[in-house]
């Protein structure tokens, strides 16, 4: 029989950081899920659920929320099609914490359509559901949507090193800035020459 596994052990296979060195009390939870889906019409649904709830009972200004009920539950699917362009938007909020407002929004998301993913969506998200203009965790969870939908096509196309188009993701994070490491081993073709910022 196997020893028994102890709680710091339990606690680094399932959780990368490392043990909290003192007793602590969670207070809140945000869950965030990003699913991508494939249609039978040759479009893509990108949906994103955002869910906030507390371990104890929360006073809001607008009742209570007992621990467990969410006071944010926000969802939106965004539907585009293979070059990126949103051809749809759905958006719902059924549980804020400002019942028959927070919701009145919903319908303005679909101003979003007809942007692309990649090329100035977050920009146009500002612009057109920004601050007052939006809801605040409708509009953070659309701002992931363009990566979400990358990942969504991967596995799709052809390798990513394939291609005359330089892939979308380098140089859009420290591992693959195109005069690092990663792309001289992985996407030759791309690397950067530091000393002329041309490609080799």
């Amino acid at each position: 029989m196997p020893p028994a596994r102890s709680r710091a052990d339990f606690f680094a296979l399932s959780h990368p950081l490392t043990l909290p060195r003192v007793p602590r009390e969670r207070l809140h939870c945000r869950s965030v899920t990003f699913d991508g889906y494939r249609r039978d019409d040759g479009l893509f649904d990108i949906e994103a659920h955002l869910v906030d709830t507390k371990d104890h009972d929360f006073a809001l200004l607008t009742g209570v929320r007992p621990a467990g009920i969410p006071v944010h539950d926000m969802w939106v699917r965004v539907t585009i099609d293979a070059a990126f362009n949103v051809v749809d938007i759905e958006a719902a909020s059924p549980s804020n914490p400002y019942p028959g407002y927070c919701e009145r929004i919903v319908p303005d998301y679909r101003k979003l359509i007809g942007a692309n993913l990649v090329d100035g969506f977050r920009k146009r998200l500002h612009d057109v559901v920004g601050g007052i203009k939006g809801c605040t965790h409708l509009t953070e969870m659309l701002a992931t949507v363009p990566t979400a939908a990358v990942q969504t096509f991967a596995g799709l196309r052809k390798r990513e090193d394939e291609g005359a188009g330089k892939p979308f993701q380098l140089d859009r994070c420290h591992a693959l800035d195109t005069g690092g490491e990663a792309v001289r081993r992985y996407y030759p073709k791309w690397q950067r020459v530091a000393a002329t910022g041309e490609t080799a």
